[in-house]
């Protein structure tokens, strides 16, 4: 008797409570522009990325709940967080769904920011090693595998459509697709590029083992730029080179060193709306900013938690609103950027 009295005066008075407030909980707020978040590079200088925000769990997408919806939790518990556990490769499509590759906990996670819904995708057999994704807008999802030596198509709705690759592939890892549809592999394995067709057929392979200028020592992640030129990040040549949109060599970006404008261990890479050049250093646990011609912009991070630091970054992708988002691995997190044109606000 006295249990039950107690359970019913805390429903009471969590009605109450949520009767004189007026309404539950609010919901979370997703990467919402804020003109006073912190920005990079410091003043004086021009400001060229925000802070927008992080993702973490599905609880970061959490809807807004009135006062049952609230007292139902206070009852009977929620469900505990679904998180990363190595986040090491992001991409978004146009519907507002950001995708992860999870390749500690071998899992897509699947981030919809405008319905606040989440999703976790494998294929039938399980993922060994997702380590790249990338949004096909023929449709699909993308997901390089590097242990199973292929790579994954999704349908828009998570159902497994195709195992790409396979038998052609020895070690997947960064992926771009060209507008005509063909897709582009970075294979540490091969130490080339491997070109394929939208259905997996081998079409040509880039390059080859060494270090000359069109030649890779474990290139890791590729990006396209708007005019048509691929960008390769060399990790283990410690550079990025730069091809045509016919594949022919052009020049390098960087070389090793332990200053801004060097690399230590180049992983992910993007392009800005500006073809401005991104290069993720895990080593130095930091984003660096390059221009056209190479010339170093800026460096941001440093290891830590907070906004704009790091701790074994990976993965970075830059959405079509200059939303510039990257897998802070070992924080556990995805955190996301705005560019600014010119220093304005979008």
């Amino acid at each position: 008797m006295t249990t039950a009295r107690t359970t019913v005066r805390f429903v009471l008075g969590l009605v109450f409570a949520g009767l004189s407030a007026g309404c539950g909980t609010r919901a979370g707020i997703i990467l919402q522009p804020d003109p006073a978040a912190p920005a990079w590079p410091q003043p004086p200088d021009q400001p060229r990325l925000r802070y927008l925000g992080e993702i973490r769990t599905d609880q970061d997408l959490r809807p807004a709940t009135n006062v049952f919806q609230d007292i139902g939790t206070g009852l009977f518990g929620k469900e505990a967080p679904r998180g990363m556990m190595t986040p090491i490769a992001v991409c978004t499509d146009d519907a507002g769904r950001a995708f992860v590759a999870d390749s500690g906990a071998r899992v897509l996670h699947v981030f919809d920011t405008q319905t606040r819904k989440y999703a976790a995708w494998m294929p039938a057999e399980g993922f060994l090693s997702p380590v790249a994704v990338a949004f096909d807008p023929a449709g699909r999802v993308l997901v390089s595998d590097s242990n199973a030596g292929c790579i994954f198509a999704f349908d828009l709705r998570g159902t497994q459509t195709a195992r790409l690759g396979h038998g052609v592939l020895r070690r997947p890892c960064g992926l771009a697709l060209t507008p005509d549809g063909r897709l582009l592999v970075a294979d540490v394995g091969w130490h080339q590029v491997l070109v394929l067709s939208p259905s997996g057929e081998e079409l040509e392979r880039i390059g080859e083992r060494g270090s000359e200028l069109g030649q890779f020592n474990y290139p890791t992640n590729l990006a396209l730029d708007h005019e048509g030129r691929l960008y390769v990040s060399d990790t283990l040549n410690f550079r990025v080179q730069v091809f045509s949109k016919d594949f022919a060599p052009l020049r390098q970006i960087g070389t090793k060193g332990d200053l801004p404008g060097y690399f230590s261990q180049p992983k992910g890479i993007a392009v800005d709306p500006d073809d401005h050049l991104y290069v993720v250093d895990a080593n130095f646990e930091a984003v660096q900013l390059f221009n056209n011609d190479g010339a170093l912009l800026m460096s941001m991070g440093r290891e830590g938690r907070d906004p704009g630091e790091f701790w074994l970054p990976a993965g970075i992708h830059i959405d079509s609103t200059g939303r510039v988002w990257v897998a802070d691995s070992y924080n556990q997190r995805v955190q996301v950027f705005q560019y600014l044109h010119e220093g304005r606000e979008p």
